[in-house]
């Protein structure tokens, strides 16, 4: 007996932006470009393709054809569908440490302190006469 199977679209399941967040850091993690052109068009299904080329200033077509696996689109595409998705790119220090490629980790931020020494807290507190 044959094995029965269903299309799978990963589009109807990256609901959130925060999925879709996660699906294009780690394509652009990989360094792949298949997989980053792929995930940004499951992205731009995700939110409505006809929508995302209309306001990226692109063909539905050209979108369909461009991010795919083997799609190579042009980096004003690229820039162009991940402003609609209001996304950005962003570029990390790597290093080569051990022979393997590491991210360089920032040194955590220090708080800031005032003359005293104690942390500066941003936001305002309600004083007691107006929180009565």
């Amino acid at each position: 007996m044959a094995t029965k199977t269903t299309p799978f679209d990963p589009a109807e399941y990256l609901t959130s932006a925060e999925d879709q967040t996660e699906l294009l850091n780690d394509a652009l993690a990989s360094g792949d470009a298949g997989y980053i052109a792929n995930a940004l068009g499951v992205i731009a299904r995700a939110q409505g393709m006809s929508q995302v080329a209309r306001d990226a200033g692109v063909t539905r077509e050209a979108l369909y054809k461009g991010l795919t696996t083997t799609g190579d689109p042009k980096l004003s595409t690229v820039v162009g569908v991940l402003k609609t998705l209001h996304m950005e790119l962003s570029a990390k220090k790597l290093t080569v440490q051990d022979g393997k490629v590491r991210l360089v980790k920032r040194p955590a931020k220090k708080a800031a302190a005032n003359a005293t020494g104690a942390p500066i807290r941003s936001g305002r507190r309600k004083s007691a006469a107006k929180a009565a």
